[in-house]
């Protein structure tokens, strides 16, 4: 029997030299599901689990010919996207989306400490142009603040900022809870309902790139024939949950390790 040819998924995201984060995350997610992954790098980073030291935006043009020389010869089934630098990055990736099936928007402007990363003028194309355009997006609490314009907070602000970002025009919006006390909350809209995703908390220094692996396991769901619904947020977060747990007693780094997308742990 022949071998069967995997679905195909797109990273549109930084490198992370401390292949923690952004499209080696992203890689190894799509690997985990099953899929092919290619990638389109928007920025190079110098960083490790301690911290970002340098930030090297790539140009618009090489951000535009990366996804042309990727979307004219493969199949791509869904993509994502991760830190995206620049407004006129932002309006590269939008144009492209028509020819993306299906678009995860994981609008990465914050830092690590919740102080914006962007610029006012890149907020506003991730309004205008981007966030629209996707299937789902995954804000966490800064970046769902950011984006509806409101404090956030607490579950029920949660709440009312998913259904302001969904309102945009995303089929679905999940609003990450993961920095406020008590279990990991993460608040799901979908077609006018909320539904909260929660589990046990896992003590662990090693839950970095948690964000941009959930968004990522949602594009390989979608990739692999999955549709945007409840189950699909359920997976994806229950993925990373697993990869959390798999990675919490490792000793990688002096801050933020990565997290365990083999189940090695």
């Amino acid at each position: 029997m022949g071998a069967v040819t995997p679905p195909v998924a797109l990273t549109i995201a930084g490198s992370d030299s401390g292949g923690g984060a952004g499209l080696q995350a992203d890689l190894r997610t799509f690997a985990a599901h099953g899929v092919h992954g290619a990638s389109v790098v928007t920025a190079i980073t110098a960083q490790n689990t301690v911290a970002v030291r340098r930030v090297d935006p790539m140009t618009p043009e090489s951000v535009g010919a990366q996804l042309d020389a990727v979307l004219q010869d493969l199949p791509v089934a869904a993509a994502k996207t991760g830190f995206l630098p620049n407004a006129d990055i932002v309006a590269t990736v939008a144009t492209a989306t028509d020819r993306l099936p299906a678009l995860v928007v994981d609008p990465v402007m914050v830092n690590s400490v919740g102080a914006q990363i962007v610029s006012d003028a890149t907020v506003q194309m991730y309004r205008e142009s981007l966030v629209p355009r996707a299937a789902i997006a995954t804000p966490n609490l800064h970046e769902a603040a950011i984006l509806a314009g409101r404090v956030v907070d607490s579950p029920e602000s949660m709440v009312l900022a998913a259904k302001a970002i969904g309102a945009l025009g995303p089929e679905m919006v999940i609003v990450k809870g993961g920095s406020l006390p008590g279990a990991a909350l993460d608040i799901v809209w979908h077609a006018g309902e909320v539904t909260e995703m929660a589990e046990a908390r896992i003590v662990t220094p090693n839950n970095h790139g948690t964000g941009c692996s959930l968004a990522a396991a949602l594009a390989a769901g979608l990739a692999t024939g999955g549709s945007v619904d409840t189950q699909l947020a359920r997976s994806a977060k229950a993925f990373v949950t697993a990869a959390i747990a798999g990675a919490a007693s490792w000793r990688m780094g002096s801050g933020r390790g990565p997290i365990d997308h083999f189940n090695w742990g």
